[in-house]
Protein backbone atom coordinates (compact mmCIF):
# COMPACT_ATOMS: atom_id res chain seq x y z
CA UNK A 1 0.00 0.00 0.00
CA UNK A 2 2.75 2.75 1.38
CA UNK A 3 4.60 1.88 -2.21
CA UNK A 4 1.59 2.21 -4.08
CA UNK A 5 1.22 5.61 -2.36
CA UNK A 6 4.98 6.42 -3.23
CA UNK A 7 4.22 5.87 -6.96
CA UNK A 8 1.11 7.94 -7.20
CA UNK A 9 2.75 10.77 -5.67
CA UNK A 10 5.74 10.52 -7.72
CA UNK A 11 3.31 10.17 -10.42
CA UNK A 12 1.97 14.01 -9.71
CA UNK A 13 5.09 15.16 -8.61
CA UNK A 14 6.25 14.21 -12.73
CA UNK A 15 2.57 15.39 -14.05
CA UNK A 16 3.01 18.73 -12.53
CA UNK A 17 6.63 19.70 -13.48
CA UNK A 18 5.45 18.43 -16.92
CA UNK A 19 2.61 20.99 -16.97
CA UNK A 20 4.56 23.68 -15.79
CA UNK A 21 7.85 23.24 -18.31
CA UNK A 22 4.50 23.04 -21.07
CA UNK A 23 3.26 26.59 -19.69
CA UNK A 24 6.65 28.13 -19.46
CA UNK A 25 7.36 30.44 -22.50
CA UNK A 26 10.62 30.14 -24.53
CA UNK A 27 12.85 33.26 -25.50
CA UNK A 28 13.10 32.01 -29.11
CA UNK A 29 11.09 29.06 -30.53
CA UNK A 30 12.61 28.07 -34.00
CA UNK A 31 11.12 26.36 -36.78
CA UNK A 32 12.71 24.65 -39.86
CA UNK A 33 10.48 23.71 -42.52
CA UNK A 34 9.04 20.15 -42.66
CA UNK A 35 10.38 19.97 -46.48
CA UNK A 36 14.04 19.99 -44.89
CA UNK A 37 13.14 16.71 -43.15
CA UNK A 38 11.49 15.05 -45.99
CA UNK A 39 13.01 16.00 -49.02
CA UNK A 40 16.49 15.20 -49.39
CA UNK A 41 19.12 17.56 -51.03
CA UNK A 42 21.92 16.69 -53.74
CA UNK A 43 25.30 18.15 -53.70
CA UNK A 44 26.12 17.10 -57.45
CA UNK A 45 29.83 16.19 -58.71
CA UNK A 46 31.11 14.78 -62.04
CA UNK A 47 31.72 11.45 -60.41
CA UNK A 48 30.06 11.77 -57.33
CA UNK A 49 26.77 12.71 -55.90
CA UNK A 50 25.58 13.04 -52.33
CA UNK A 51 22.52 13.27 -51.28
CA UNK A 52 21.14 14.17 -47.67
CA UNK A 53 18.56 15.96 -45.87
CA UNK A 54 19.35 19.10 -44.41
CA UNK A 55 16.32 19.35 -41.80
CA UNK A 56 18.17 16.40 -39.28
CA UNK A 57 21.88 17.97 -39.90
CA UNK A 58 20.94 21.56 -39.48
CA UNK A 59 18.77 21.25 -36.46
CA UNK A 60 21.47 20.44 -34.16
CA UNK A 61 23.67 22.81 -34.84
CA UNK A 62 21.46 25.65 -35.17
CA UNK A 63 20.01 25.02 -31.92
CA UNK A 64 23.12 24.05 -30.25
CA UNK A 65 24.29 27.49 -31.64
CA UNK A 66 21.40 29.83 -30.15
CA UNK A 67 21.54 27.86 -26.95
CA UNK A 68 25.14 28.99 -26.66
CA UNK A 69 24.12 32.59 -26.91
CA UNK A 70 20.80 32.81 -25.38
CA UNK A 71 18.93 31.48 -22.44
CA UNK A 72 15.52 29.51 -23.50
CA UNK A 73 15.97 28.18 -27.29
CA UNK A 74 13.56 25.15 -28.30
CA UNK A 75 12.07 23.38 -31.20
CA UNK A 76 8.52 24.94 -32.88
CA UNK A 77 6.17 22.15 -31.36
CA UNK A 78 2.21 22.63 -31.72
CA UNK A 79 1.32 24.00 -28.91
CA UNK A 80 4.93 25.63 -27.78
CA UNK A 81 5.40 29.76 -28.17
CA UNK A 82 8.07 32.41 -27.49
CA UNK A 83 8.66 35.86 -27.51
CA UNK A 84 10.62 35.54 -31.17
CA UNK A 85 9.87 32.94 -33.28
CA UNK A 86 12.90 32.62 -35.80
CA UNK A 87 11.78 30.61 -39.24
CA UNK A 88 15.51 29.07 -40.28
CA UNK A 89 15.84 28.35 -43.96
CA UNK A 90 18.87 26.76 -44.83
CA UNK A 91 20.86 25.93 -48.05
CA UNK A 92 23.79 24.05 -49.03
CA UNK A 93 26.01 24.02 -52.10
CA UNK A 94 29.05 22.19 -53.52
CA UNK A 95 31.16 23.46 -56.40
CA UNK A 96 33.36 20.76 -57.68
CA UNK A 97 36.14 22.46 -59.13
CA UNK A 98 37.09 24.56 -56.52
CA UNK A 99 36.38 21.78 -53.60
CA UNK A 100 33.92 23.95 -51.98
CA UNK A 101 30.96 23.35 -49.55
CA UNK A 102 28.77 26.87 -49.45
CA UNK A 103 26.56 27.09 -47.18
CA UNK A 104 24.02 29.90 -46.27
CA UNK A 105 21.06 30.66 -43.77
CA UNK A 106 18.38 33.30 -43.45
CA UNK A 107 16.06 33.92 -40.71
CA UNK A 108 12.49 35.27 -40.55
CA UNK A 109 11.85 36.93 -37.31
CA UNK A 110 8.59 37.39 -36.19
CA UNK A 111 7.02 38.27 -33.04
CA UNK A 112 5.04 36.28 -30.99
CA UNK A 113 1.44 37.44 -31.83
CA UNK A 114 3.14 36.71 -35.63
CA UNK A 115 4.61 40.14 -37.17
CA UNK A 116 7.57 40.13 -39.30
CA UNK A 117 10.14 42.10 -38.32
CA UNK A 118 13.86 40.92 -39.73
CA UNK A 119 15.21 39.07 -41.90
CA UNK A 120 19.04 37.70 -41.36
CA UNK A 121 21.69 35.90 -43.79
CA UNK A 122 24.60 34.19 -43.22
CA UNK A 123 27.19 32.47 -45.89
CA UNK A 124 30.45 30.18 -45.22
CA UNK A 125 32.40 28.29 -46.75
CA UNK A 126 34.14 25.39 -46.36
CA UNK A 127 37.24 23.07 -47.95
CA UNK A 128 36.49 19.39 -48.48
CA UNK A 129 36.16 16.64 -51.25
CA UNK A 130 32.54 15.29 -51.69
CA UNK A 131 33.29 11.98 -51.42
CA UNK A 132 35.37 11.98 -48.29
CA UNK A 133 33.50 13.35 -44.87
CA UNK A 134 31.02 15.11 -46.64
CA UNK A 135 28.71 15.19 -43.79
CA UNK A 136 31.38 16.63 -41.30
CA UNK A 137 32.25 19.10 -44.34
CA UNK A 138 28.62 20.22 -44.66
CA UNK A 139 28.28 20.68 -40.70
CA UNK A 140 31.39 22.77 -40.88
CA UNK A 141 29.50 24.67 -43.21
CA UNK A 142 26.49 25.14 -41.22
CA UNK A 143 28.32 26.23 -38.18
CA UNK A 144 30.23 28.73 -39.60
CA UNK A 145 27.16 30.22 -41.44
CA UNK A 146 24.86 29.80 -38.07
CA UNK A 147 28.07 31.89 -35.90
CA UNK A 148 27.67 34.34 -38.70
CA UNK A 149 23.50 34.52 -38.42
CA UNK A 150 24.08 35.03 -34.48
CA UNK A 151 26.87 37.78 -35.34
CA UNK A 152 23.98 39.68 -36.81
CA UNK A 153 21.02 39.25 -34.67
CA UNK A 154 22.70 39.82 -31.55
CA UNK A 155 24.50 43.35 -33.66
CA UNK A 156 20.34 44.32 -34.32
CA UNK A 157 19.09 46.13 -31.52
CA UNK A 158 15.23 45.90 -32.85
CA UNK A 159 15.88 41.86 -31.70
CA UNK A 160 17.14 42.59 -28.72
CA UNK A 161 14.25 45.25 -27.91
CA UNK A 162 11.47 42.51 -29.13
CA UNK A 163 13.74 39.74 -27.03
CA UNK A 164 13.94 41.90 -23.81
CA UNK A 165 10.15 43.03 -23.78
CA UNK A 166 8.33 42.06 -20.17
CA UNK A 167 6.44 38.82 -19.15
CA UNK A 168 3.10 40.45 -19.10
CA UNK A 169 3.15 41.51 -22.97
CA UNK A 170 4.27 38.04 -24.11
CA UNK A 171 2.01 36.24 -22.28
CA UNK A 172 -1.27 38.16 -23.98
CA UNK A 173 0.87 38.16 -27.58
CA UNK A 174 2.19 34.94 -28.07
CA UNK A 175 1.04 32.88 -31.22
CA UNK A 176 1.89 29.12 -30.78
CA UNK A 177 3.72 27.36 -33.37
CA UNK A 178 1.12 25.53 -34.92
CA UNK A 179 -0.12 28.44 -36.43
CA UNK A 180 3.35 29.06 -38.36
CA UNK A 181 1.59 28.03 -42.05
CA UNK A 182 -0.26 31.21 -41.82
CA UNK A 183 2.76 33.82 -41.14
CA UNK A 184 3.43 35.90 -44.06
CA UNK A 185 6.48 35.56 -45.94
CA UNK A 186 9.14 38.16 -45.94
CA UNK A 187 8.91 38.23 -49.83
CA UNK A 188 7.18 36.08 -52.28
CA UNK A 189 9.37 33.76 -54.71
CA UNK A 190 7.75 33.05 -57.94
CA UNK A 191 10.50 30.29 -58.52
CA UNK A 192 12.27 27.90 -56.07
CA UNK A 193 15.91 29.02 -57.00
Amino acid sequence: MKKLLSMLAAALILNSTSVAAQEQQADIVVHIDAVEYTNPIRLWHPYFDYWYHQGPLFEDIAIEKLKHEYNQVTMCEAEQSGKILVWLKPKMFFNPQVQMFYGKVTANAYTGIGQYFATYEAESGVWGYINQQAETRIKQSYALAMDGLIQKIKSDPNFQTKLDASADDAKTSSTPCSMITLLPPARIRAMPF
